[in-house]
């Protein structure tokens, strides 16, 4: 068994992230994931560079590791029947064309689930298919409408999120809703069509900020690292750089002046409780600070963090990653030869743990491969009748 989803085919016809992306986890996850590509040019992100890779893109390779990719021209009769076979055999087909694209081809949900009922057909739009059907979903204008850079970054100027996070949040939606519908089929017999879309996304995953809205009726904005509930929870300055320091409750809130050398904040009436401190928290930021400049960031992690105070260095990308190895997670695995390592998936399991992981594929690598898969299958059909 090579995991959970072992004998599970996926038909990605979906491009950029979230989608292939959603279908990167169901191959981790020990699915056979063939990736559909226009010829000669493959899925946008192909071309989305540097950094360039020996094979593509850094880009692409992110989202479309462990797949089989096949190239098809959907304007052409002979290929569009192969795409047709495919949707016909999968268990599950991930798309995110325009609404209403795939229909005239023949690969819509009614098409296709009528030839092959156990489907569970994944549709990712950015705006849904009712009034905002004809909308271009991307995630940086999702993240400008739907409210996110709005409470990301300094107040003022609107800020993105440093990475597409509506994408990778929309993706792990689909996989959520696959998986549902996966086991829904076991209980029905049949699949069934699940949508999700990037704003309702985003919404979803805006959390407290959300709810503070819907319970006020005030849209919150942008605090630049301060939190809207807790303080101190916050970056702060000390003799050469930052430090992140989370204090969720007023225990914490005193182990840290202790630990700084000013216990007496814990009782100052301003500081007591958290309602105290978020209320006062101009006035607490300096004089933590002032505590913070006598010594650097990595001796107060230190000190801090074996008082039991949840503190840590403001670090790179890179930083992250070794942090993790040195914390034995493992962060990285290789996937073959002339492939750049990927992320591993975060994902674990006792019984049937993720161990399949190869390169991303080339454009058309697959070709062969796919269309004698299909051919035989269909084939094999046609003898059992």
């Amino acid at each position: 068994m090579t995991g959970p989803l072992d004998g599970v085919l996926v038909a990605d016809f979906s491009r950029v992230l979230a989608g292939p992306l959603a279908a990167a986890t169901l191959a981790d996850l020990g699915a056979e994931v063939i990736k559909v590509e226009r010829p000669g040019v493959g899925d946008d992100t192909r071309h989305w560079g540097p950094p360039w890779t020996e094979r593509s893109s850094s880009y692409f390779e992110c989202a479309n590791r462990s797949k089989k990719s096949v190239e098809l021209d959907l304007a052409d009769p002979a290929d569009l029947a192969v795409a047709r076979e495919l949707a016909g055999r999968c268990d599950v087909l991930i798309e995110n064309f325009k609404a209403g694209s795939l229909d005239r081809l023949g690969l819509g949900y009614d098409a296709v689930s009528a030839a092959n009922p156990g489907v569970v057909y994944a549709s990712i739009t950015g705006f849904g298919t009712q009034q905002g059907a004809g909308l271009a979903g991307y995630d940086f204008l999702v993240q400008a409408v739907g409210g996110l850079m709005s409470i990301t970054g300094q107040p003022g100027e609107p800020v993105k999120a440093g990475v597409a996070l509506v994408d990778v949040l929309t993706s792990k939606d689909a996989v959520v809703a696959i998986l549902a519908a996966l086991r829904a089929r076991d209980l029905i017999g049949r699949g069934q069509h699940v949508e999700v879309n990037l704003l309702s996304s985003l919404l979803g995953s805006l959390a407290n900020q959300a709810s503070s809205y819907l319970a006020t009726g005030r849209a919150p904005g942008a605090m630049g690292n301060r939190h809207p509930s807790i303080a101190p929870y916050e970056t702060m300055r000390a003799k050469d750089g930052h430090l992140a320091v989370c204090c969720g409750n007023d225990g914490q809130f005193a182990r840290l002046a202790a630990a700084l050398g000013r216990p007496e904040l814990s009782s100052d009436p301003r500081f007591v409780t958290n309602g105290d401190r978020v209320a006062h928290r101009d006035a607490l930021l300096p004089l933590l600070e002032e505590a913070l400049a006598g010594d650097t960031v990595d001796a107060w992690v230190d000190t801090l963090t074996a008082a039991g105070l949840p503190v840590g260095k403001v670090g790179t990308v890179a930083d992250g990653f070794t942090l993790a190895a040195r914390l034995g997670l493992e962060p990285t695995v290789e996937v073959g030869a002339g492939a750049s390592p990927q992320v591993r998936s975060p994902l674990g399991f006792s019984a049937t743990p993720i161990t399949r992981y190869t390169a991303p594929p080339r454009l058309g690598e697959h070709n062969d491969v796919v269309r004698t898969m299909l051919s035989t299958a269909q084939d094999n059909q046609e003898d059992s009748r």
